[in-house]
């Protein structure tokens, strides 16, 4: 049976372990490639807080480009080519199946609720065109929906209930088949040329320092490769113990962002994992190993799939109901790594230009804008994480937004990291800090993740004021933090006297008595500091070290 069949690339941007790329392949006369890039994701807003799209930044577009580039550098080694189209995919594809007479349309399975509405719309077009809709389920190893059904019809909502029914891991297929059919004519579609960031519509590129791990198949298998031959390294692995201020060689795989887009099949990654694990005499376990870490994967997207409204907190069944501040200018202060802590500082501004950073960064910098310390709504930091990073996965990101800030998963919320001796435990000489501020590169070890303590004649020498060059403290982190345990004590009290369930007015009121709590505390602290004469600014280093060092 000779057929034509259009195999749609959304995430599953490679060749390897791709079912639906083998079904398209299957007895067809021809296989169309294509790719649609969706304005909903790419469409330049120039309001944004940094160049890119509303929801992406510059950073993540180009290397969704780096990955398109190479799928059809790969496509063409099988004689075929990727086709690039611009627009709402819920039309274009439609469209291309009636001009191209296809008969059979193959996609890769996506959990996420945007991706699940555009592609019911797709089926139906389909249907009504008498066209066989062949969806695998190949982003993740095992498939959420039927690890919900074994769990009674809900998401298992622990890591230990989750991977007690897992069955088997599924093997990965193989490469694609060595040729492609491709068709030689388009019957007059109009096929676009990749696009640059400028073509695209994103200005004020000229300042921005781009990531330094580029996208698509060929890296990401070139990186399993470099990651699975250092046997001791991956059997050995404890995600505890990475160092997040490693830099210039981090202290993980970064596969995240190929797992992300699909350049890397999950299933491959286990399975090589599997083979290193077998020829070790001893590895460690989950959580905290390598095959811990694709399993915690699994279980974000099996929770993000089974659970209304997982991206938010109102209607969110199992996420807190806290009254967080909605503080924008806190926000920016900390997305642009202005709060005057360098070690959080650092991380963001890392964020901002690479699009990535350690995971261990990631749970100091959450904490801190939640309840750790500027108790700012967590939906506004997965936002900004959303957009900046690489790697940014709906549910794995909305997951650890919950997690990190004790809205759910987690919920010892007393446990916070410390915003200066955390980092400073791993590079007591503060060379991350000095690489992604380098105003503070002169600072002494002493000071530089306190450096409103240097003495002025200091500061001077290492040609930074703090309040002048660099920004003094947005909060006093012994005071906030203990702020923030009351707020959030308040707050689980109260879902525990609702049953999980208050009220709209219930939070309005627990936020005003919070805040004017606040207001008093505030007025009585500075009513101390101007007693004593001191300063704001200058929070001791004894104050600042009376906090919780997590880890």
């Amino acid at each position: 049976m000779d057929i034509n069949s259009l195999i749609w690339f959304r995430k599953g941007l490679r060749l390897h372990d791709n079912p639906a790329l083998h079904k398209a392949c299957e007895c067809a006369k021809y296989v169309y490639p294509v790719f649609v890039l969706d304005p909903w994701f790419v469409a330049p807003d120039p309001a944004a807080p940094s160049p890119g799209s509303t929801r992406v930044g510059a950073n993540r577009i180009r290397f969704l480009l780096q990955s398109l580039e190479d799928l059809d550098t790969c496509l063409q080694a099988k004689g075929s080519r990727l086709l690039l189209f611009k627009g709402d995919p819920v039309s274009v594809i439609p469209d291309l199946l009636r001009k191209w007479n296809i008969k059979r349309l193959c996609f890769e399975n996506d959990t996420e609720p945007y991706a699940q509405t555009r592609d019911s719309k797709v089926k139906e077009a389909a249907a009504t065109a008498a066209v066989d809709v062949f969806c695998p389920v190949s982003h993740t190893i095992f498939n959420p929906e039927e690890i919900i059904k074994k769990n009674g019809g809900s998401a298992p909502l622990t890591y230990q209930s989750f991977c007690k029914i897992l069955g088997r891991a599924p093997a990965p297929l193989g490469d694609a088949p060595s040729i492609i059919p491709l068709a030689k004519e388009f019957g007059g579609v109009k096929i676009i040329s990749l696009p640059s960031l400028e073509d695209l519509g994103y200005n004020n590129l000229e300042q921005e320092e781009f990531t330094p791990f580029p996208g698509g198949e060929t890296e990401a298998l070139k990186r399993l490769d470099a990651s699975m031959k250092d046997k001791k390294w991956v059997a050995e692995f404890e995600k505890p113990k990475g160092d997040p201020t490693a830099f210039i060689k981090p202290a993980t795989t970064v596969l995240s962002p190929y797992l992300k887009f699909g350049c890397l099949s999950a299933r491959l990654f286990y399975s090589r994992l599997k083979e290193v694990y077998s020829q070790s005499k001893s590895n460690s376990k989950p959580p905290v190993s390598l095959e811990g870490q694709l399993l915690w994967r699994e279980f974000f997207y099996t929770a993000g799939y089974g659970t209304p409204n997982f991206d938010r907190m109102v209607g969110n069944p199992i996420c807190k109901q806290i009254p967080w501040k909605d503080d924008d200018h806190l926000l920016a202060l900390w997305r642009e790594g202005r709060t005057g802590f360098p070690w959080i500082d650092a991380a963001m501004i890392q964020l901002r230009k690479w699009g990535w950073m350690h995971h261990l960064a990631r749970h100091a910098v959450a904490c801190f804008l939640t309840r750790g310390d500027l108790f700012v709504y967590w939906e506004k930091g997965r936002d900004v994480f959303d957009r900046l990073l690489i790697d940014a996965d709906w549910a794995i990101n909305n997951g650890n937004w919950m997690w990190l800030s004790a809205s759910s998963f987690f919920y010892q919320y007393h446990r916070i990291y410390s915003p200066i001796t955390f980092g400073k435990k791993y590079d007591p000489e503060g060379k991350y800090i000095r690489h992604f501020l380098p105003i503070l590169k002169d600072m002494p070890k002493a000071y530089i993740y306190e450096p409103w303590t240097a003495p002025l004649e200091v500061q001077r020498k290492a040609g930074c004021i703090i309040g002048k060059d660099y920004p003094k403290p947005v909060v006093d982190h012994s005071i906030a933090n203990k702020q923030c345990r009351d707020m959030m004590g308040a707050a689980y009290a109260l879902n525990k006297e609702t049953e999980g369930q208050p009220s709209e007015g219930h939070l309005s009121s627990l936020k005003e008595e919070l805040e004017g709590k606040l207001q008093s505390e505030d007025v009585n602290a500075a009513g101390q500091l101007k007693r004593k004469g001191g300063r704001g600014s200058n929070i001791s280093s004894k104050q600042q070290r009376k906090i919780t060092d997590y880890k």
